[in-house]
């Protein structure tokens, strides 16, 4: 171990910590957007993904994409869209220049769940972030996610 390199228990507490704040944070956004909009916490975060492609060369991303952003197996990924594909929020085609791959698109409907559950999930996290500062364990994890990261990349 190199003198810089912090001692695997530092690591581990660390990493416990910031399982137990996703865990936290996951549990109260879920709540939230279930009871006021119908949505999970995946759901939401399936929509909000998509929301933000854009038309043109790369600006949709094929679903094995959409499973490496959304931290999900390609299986639960599509029983992910499927489930919201059957609700009419979301909607799949054929890559126009590779027929094997699929995008999947959101509806109007679901643009429209989208922008109404918005501000009830930055109220629930901004919640569910205050609660943890509260922790002393968890309170220098809040305090790094608020300070602004660099955008996170989308996998090809």
């Amino acid at each position: 171990m190199t003198a810089d390199a912090p001692a695997l228990p530092v690591l581990t507490q660390g990493w416990s910590a910031l399982s137990v704040l996703h865990g936290r944070i996951e549990a109260h956004l879920g709540h939230v957007l279930e009871s006021e909009h119908g949505l999970s916490a995946r759901e939401y975060a399936l929509l909000d993904v998509l929301s933000r492609q854009h038309d043109g060369v790369g600006g949709h991303l094929q679903m094995r994409q959409v499973a490496h952003t959304l931290v999900l197996s390609q299986s639960a990924t599509t029983r992910l869209v499927t489930r919201l594909e059957d609700r009419g929020l979301l909607s799949r085609y054929l890559c126009p220049t590779d027929r094997r791959g699929i995008y999947t698109d959101v509806t109007d409907a679901g643009a429209e769940l989208l922008d109404a559950a918005r501000p009830a999930h930055g109220t629930a996290l901004r919640a569910a972030l205050a609660e943890a500062a509260r922790d002393a364990s968890l309170a220098p994890l809040v305090r790094a996610l608020q300070t602004p990261p660099a955008p996170v990349a989308v996998a090809a």
